[in-house]
């Protein structure tokens, strides 16, 4: 169920003629998907975000294909959202979970490195580099890095 101001949203672009590739673009995509995401519903997040521009949208919509686990589809949108903003949390914790679903245990550990050595209080950037840690049997690192996101 739409709100007023989503339909006044969906109103104002249509009057303007603001549209995407898709057809039309609401104002509130990206508020709507980060809401979508937040309760946990990541199909239907993805579905608004995918109509949403900018790296905030880009991190969610990653976010959302991840926890889908469609890890290979996540990874552009998640290294387009670190290209713009570097240390957007909400990107590294989705590039990391979808290298690490894809099996780059490499790459992920290199990737997360990179971003903690930016911001070293990126949580799921510890989280994630774990877990590529585990995988590569390095268990005093992977102890390492929970502890730090914990």
């Amino acid at each position: 169920m739409r709100t007023k101001k989503a339909v006044a949203g969906w109103v104002l672009l249509g009057m303007i003629g603001v549209t995407g590739a898709a057809g039309s673009v609401r104002a509130d995509d990206l508020a709507d998907g980060i809401a979508l995401f937040g309760q946990g519903k990541y199909a239907e997040a993805e579905a608004c975000l995918r109509h949403a521009t900018g790296p905030e949208a880009s991190a969610y919509l990653a976010a959302s294909l991840a926890r889908q686990k469609k890890h290979a589809e996540a990874e552009a949108p998640a290294r387009a959202a670190l290209e713009a903003i570097p240390t957007h949390a909400v990107a590294v914790g989705a590039l990391g979970e979808s290298l690490v679903g894809q099996k780059k245990y490499d790459e992920a550990i290199a990737g997360l490195s990179a971003a903690l050595a930016r911001k070293d209080d990126l949580a799921y950037a510890y989280y994630w580099r774990g877990q590529a840690y585990d995988k590569k049997n390095q268990s005093a690192r992977m102890v390492a890095d929970y502890q730090s996101f914990l």
